[in-house]
């Protein structure tokens, strides 16, 4: 089924975040960007707040329809905890790297508007139970705090990722954190 033009937009504005920064984002750029006629995203969006509101929701969107738990497969182990976050990594800095640059730069912009970014935060909250879940499936100990040390080195191979080297081979961090994180 072919987007709906209200997508496109949301889509090109997505791109445009991720590519050129939130500096770049208006409506008549993600017209441009979308190819669709222009005053379009401000039928929509009619305020700068509310276009960045609805990329919020969109990407948030987005997300839990590609990372949906459900249709991960089961880990158990850590070699899977450690398989299971490398390829999160390796997606959210290939095939997805556009939006996740995007998703970082609204978090920065929107920290001091705490009701327009609370969408980003629930999807990050929802992504944390469900590695903490994982975690404590595969039997580390002190799960809360164990999931906010690998959400965070992940973020921050992710940032490696996307800003420094997009070769870094993360694989052996991973391994480290989880195999000290198992052992303790």
């Amino acid at each position: 089924m072919p987007a709906s033009t209200r997508e496109r937009g949301l889509e090109a504005a997505v791109e445009l975040l991720g590519a050129e920064g939130v500096r770049a984002l208006s409506h008549a750029r993600v017209d441009e960007r979308a190819g669709l006629p222009p005053g379009s995203t401000s039928n929509w969006f009619r305020t700068r707040r509310a276009l960045l509101g609805g990329v919020v929701d969109w990407i948030a969107e987005r997300e839990r329809a590609d990372f949906d738990p459900a249709a991960m497969p089961a880990i158990t182990g850590a070699d899977g905890l450690i398989e299971g976050l490398c390829a999160m990594v390796e997606l959210q800095a290939g095939p997805f790297a556009v939006r996740t640059r995007a998703r970082y730069a609204l978090f920065l912009e929107l920290a001091a508007d705490p009701e327009l970014g609370e969408p980003l935060r629930q999807q990050r909250r929802e992504f944390e139970k469900w590695t903490e879940s994982i975690v404590t499936a595969v039997g580390i100990a002190d799960p809360e705090p164990a999931t906010r040390a690998l959400m965070a080195l992940a973020d921050g191979l992710l940032l490696h990722r996307l800003t420094v080297d997009p070769e870094l081979d993360m694989r052996p961090a991973v391994e480290r954190a989880v195999h000290a994180l198992a052992e303790s």
